[in-house]
């Protein structure tokens, strides 16, 4: 009994017990805070202005799109234009050159014939006489041989006339002048082979005779004659040589293949004619540098560009550039290229030079080739065939 009542007692101690501990519990616990009301928002400051400080922004005045001045648009928007294509000019035909080039030959080129015309006149022609003759015609550049040839030749037709009027005097010089320049040449430039096209024509010389220039109006000869032509721009060590050139071309409407700068030469006149043969065009003509002929590397790096051409085909013509006032020196420049690529023909630049003309006969009596084409001047067109005719006509005076 007594061991009942114990545990009694014991239950009800440990119910008490565990009774408080949750009354305990929950008075700790205090229920969570209601939700707070919506905050007041308070606007970041604005930006500051350029040269303000950050303060509140000021009210500024705004206007509608009505109010705004828009820019005028009625006027024609500027818009750059891509520049337009260079104009092809249509070159003048040959035979209109050669009359206003005969014109001017006569006029600066007259004093050589005028002073032989007064000097025959004199009444008595003495050793002296005949001695000035001899030193107008050494001036004028016609060369210790044909000068002896044309004063001796002259001496005997005097004593046989006897009286000697102008007009006869005038006939006397006319004939033995072209005795000496020769009518019986061919002068035709070759750009037609036989076989097949293009024709292939080098041109070669020193720097500063007017090279490029030459190559470039020969491309508005032929052109002018209906030819379709390809320029070669193997003169590759003058700075710019292949952009004259290629001017030149674009003017009358040639194609132009040109390298790198200080390239090979050689590499170019070949591409020069294999694009004219892939072309079908009439003619190739290749400017090649301006060598001098004091340098024997550089005249072996053009019979280079020769041999290489002819891998193609072989040259139809190789024209030898010449200034007509450098003379003497001249024929020494003839002299070297002839040795190294074979001359087939001559062009005279700068003929327009006074009393000079006696270089058409001492060149062409030591290269043993004609003179083909003579320039006269700087313009585009003053280039033209050589007619020995017209050319003797104008040293003398019609």
């Amino acid at each position: 009994m007594e061991i009942v009542i114990l545990l009694v007692v014991i239950a009800v101690v440990v119910i008490g017990a565990l009774g408080g501990l949750v009354v305990g519990s929950r008075k700790r616990k205090q229920p969570p805070p209601p939700p707070p009301a919506t905050p007041d928002i308070t606007a970041p400051p604005a930006e500051p202005h350029v040269g303000d400080e950050a303060e509140t922004p000021r009210e500024e005045p705004r206007r509608t799109i009505e109010e705004v001045d828009l820019p005028d648009t009625s006027g024609a928007v500027a818009v750059e234009e891509r520049p337009a294509a260079p104009e092809i000019e249509i070159p003048e035909p040959a035979a209109g050159r050669l009359v206003r080039l005969r014109a001017r030959l006569s006029r600066s080129q007259n004093a050589l014939g005028k002073g032989l015309l007064t000097l025959l006149s004199r009444e008595h022609l003495d050793d002296d006489t005949w001695e000035e003759i001899e030193d107008t015609l050494l001036t004028a550049d016609v060369g210790v041989q044909p000068t002896q040839e044309l004063v001796e030749g002259l001496r005997e037709r005097v004593k046989v006339l006897g009286t000697r009027t102008p007009e006869e005097l005038r006939g006397l010089l006319r004939e033995e002048l072209l005795k000496l320049v020769g009518t019986d040449m061919d002068r035709t430039v070759k750009t037609e082979p036989e076989a097949s096209k293009p024709g292939i024509v080098m041109v070669v010389g020193v720097n500063g005779t007017g090279k490029t220039t030459t190559t470039g109006k020969l491309a508005r000869v032929l052109v002018a004659d209906g030819r379709t032509v390809v320029l070669g721009a193997a003169d590759t060590f003058r700075a710019a040589a292949a952009d004259q050139l290629q001017t030149w071309g674009e003017r009358v409407g040639a194609y132009t293949v040109r390298g790198p700068e200080a390239g090979d030469p050689a590499s170019v006149a070949f591409d020069a004619v294999k694009e004219g043969k892939e072309m079908g065009s009439d003619v190739v003509l290749i400017d090649t540098a301006g060598r001098l002929h004091t340098k024997t590397g550089l005249m072996d790096e053009l019979g280079k560009v020769k041999r290489v051409v002819e891998k193609h085909a072989p040259l139809d013509e190789v024209l030898l550039v010449l200034d007509a006032t450098t003379g003497q020196n001249g024929l020494v420049q003839a002299r070297v290229f002839a040795e190294v690529v074979d001359i087939t023909g001559i062009v005279l630049t700068k003929l327009d030079g006074t009393a000079k003309g006696g270089i058409v006969i001492a060149v062409q009596r030591e290269l043993g080739v004609p003179v083909k084409l003579v320039g006269l001047g700087e313009g585009a067109d003053d280039l033209a065939p050589f007619e020995p005719e017209a050319f003797v006509d104008a040293l003398i005076g019609e």
